[in-house]
């Protein structure tokens, strides 16, 4: 088992939550996850990470699969300028690669914003550190694990 997905569960587990961990074929993409899983896309909470441009912070975005984070909405929640956060930067922050970043068990603490759109569902998905591992939790669960703060910020 890798370190990331150990980190995972761990936090999984330290929230009381007993959440199996599913192997796929790959989950690289919000559609390729929800093929994996047999969902629909937006049940697919994707961890897009963003950086403060002013102050060089690190942010977490959970958006619905099939959506994109809005920059000016994102911007306007910050109340500052953002960039796209290189794979160098998403690596030191949360121990993750992108396209296996979780919501959970990251290296160190983020702030973070869940997409109101998860709200719809009873069930969404989620990368489990890798790209290769996904678990399912209800958005309920993902907002207190995570700490995210549920805002309009996609399109």
């Amino acid at each position: 088992m890798s370190k990331s997905l150990k980190r995972v569960r761990a936090a999984l587990e330290a929230a009381g939550k007993e959440i199996d961990i599913r192997e796929t074929d790959g989950a690289r993409t919000a559609q390729m996850a929800a093929d994996a899983v047999s969902c629909d896309v937006d049940q697919i909470a994707k961890s897009i990470v963003f950086q403060n441009a002013d102050t060089g912070e690190v942010v977490l975005f959970l958006t619905a699969g099939g959506r994109q984070v809005d920059p000016q909405a994102a911007e306007a929640l910050l109340g500052a300028p953002i960039t796209r956060a290189d794979a160098a930067v998403v690596r030191k922050q949360t121990g993750f690669a992108i396209g296996g970043v979780s919501p959970v068990g990251h290296l160190s603490p983020i702030q973070a914003f869940m997409d109101t759109r998860l709200t719809e569902f009873e069930e969404i998905w989620a990368a489990a550190g890798t790209p290769n591992q996904v678990f399912c939790l209800s958005p309920i669960d993902l907002e207190q694990i995570s700490g995210a703060k549920i805002c309009t910020f996609s399109a």
